[in-house]
C-alpha cells in the first residue's frame, strides 16, 4: 500500500508545482497600483489616426486594473494617475484631456475651450510587447 501512495503523493506534487509555476496569462496593458492608498489612472493613446484619452480607472491599494486587452496594438501609452486620499499625481509631459467623471476624449488639443482639462501624461514604451504591467509605487 505503502508504495502505491507515494508515486501518486509524488505525481500529485508535480501537477500543483506546475500549476503554481506556470506563467500568467497575457495581462493586456495593465496598471498595479503597489501603494497603500487608492489610485485613479488615466489612459492616453494613438490609435493609427488620432490621439485619444480615456479614463478613470480606480484602483485599490495593492490591486491591479486591465486597461487594453491584449495584444497590445500600439508600441507607446500614455498614464496620468493622481494619488487618492494623500495628494499628489503621476504625471510627465505629454498633453492629454481629462474630465472629472468618466471620460472618453478624441483629440488631445484645445482641452480648455472643449469644457475638459489639461494633464501632463508619461510615456510607457512597452517594446512592442504583446502585454505589459506598469507598476505604481510611491
Amino acid at each position: 500500500m505503502r508504495k502505491v501512495i507515494t508515486p501518486l503523493l509524488l505525481a500529485l506534487a508535480v501537477m500543483i508545482g506546475a500549476f503554481v509555476a506556470a506563467p500568467p496569462a497575457n495581462a493586456g496593458f495593465s496598471v498595479c497600483n503597489k501603494t497603500t492608498n487608492p489610485a485613479s489612472v488615466a489612459l492616453g493613446y494613438f490609435d493609427g489616426t488620432e490621439w485619444g484619452s480615456v479614463g478613470w480607472w480606480n484602483i485599490v491599494a495593492g490591486a491591479c486594473a486591465e486597461l487594453i486587452t491584449p495584444p497590445l496594438p500600439a508600441r507607446y501609452y500614455y498614464l496620468y494617475a493622481v494619488h487618492q486620499d494623500v495628494g499628489g499625481a503621476w504625471d510627465g509631459d505629454r498633453s492629454f484631456c481629462v474630465s472629472t467623471g468618466s471620460f472618453r476624449i478624441k483629440g488631445r488639443r484645445d482641452c480648455l475651450a472643449q469644457g475638459h482639462e489639461l494633464r501632463r501624461f508619461f510615456q510607457v514604451d512597452t517594446g512592442n510587447s504583446p502585454d505589459w504591467t506598469e507598476n505604481l509605487a510611491d
